[in-house]
């Protein structure tokens, strides 16, 4: 009897596992089963981000709404900054990271940051960028963490150079 205890859950997990496989089923994570061995259930796919297109201007007239979302913004590059780094409330270590400032979009005749908007780049990654110049267009996206002091701090999470003014790293000409 002792042996039944332990063979029979056996046979049944089996025979669910096997049926389960056979009809295509998958569990409430999204993971399946793997056919050729029932007992290994098979990944399931990561989920891909999605990130909401926005207006900077928007973002700092009401930062709460945009708290803990994924935002995508285009925008001229104004600099890179120390601003915010170090802050308690919104922490980013200054070791870490670099703050970039963005140009007012709603300022057409004069170079204006939108310093309400403290939006932070791995050093790694801003060591990348280091040629960009006040005016080149960028895009990057990431996630609003914070609404500090009523301000808008997002981590940039992808970042890309759309247009610059000048090449980078133009050849020099040899005579």
């Amino acid at each position: 009897m002792s042996k039944f205890k332990y063979i029979l859950p056996a046979v049944v997990l089996s025979l669910v596992l096997g049926f389960a496989a056979r009809s295509g089923a998958t569990f409430a994570n999204g993971a399946g089963i793997n056919l050729e061995n029932p007992l290994i259930s098979v990944a399931a796919p990561a989920a891909t981000k999605t990130y909401m297109s926005v207006n900077p201007v928007d973002m700092v007239n009401n930062p709460s709404f945009y708290l803990n979302k994924n935002v995508k913004i285009k925008a001229k590059f104004d600099k890179f900054s120390t601003l915010g780094l170090d802050y308690k409330p919104a922490m980013k270590s200054s070791e870490d990271y670099i703050t970039f400032l963005i140009q007012r979009p709603d300022v057409i005749d004069h170079n204006v940051p939108l310093s309400e908007l403290k939006i932070f780049i791995k050093r790694t990654e801003a060591e990348k960028h280091i040629d960009l110049d006040a005016g080149d267009v960028i895009e990057f996206s990431g996630k609003v963490f914070s609404n500090a002091l009523g301000d808008v701090w997002m981590d940039a999470e992808q970042f890309k150079v759309l247009t610059q003014k000048k090449p980078k790293n133009p050849e020099k000409k040899t005579n």
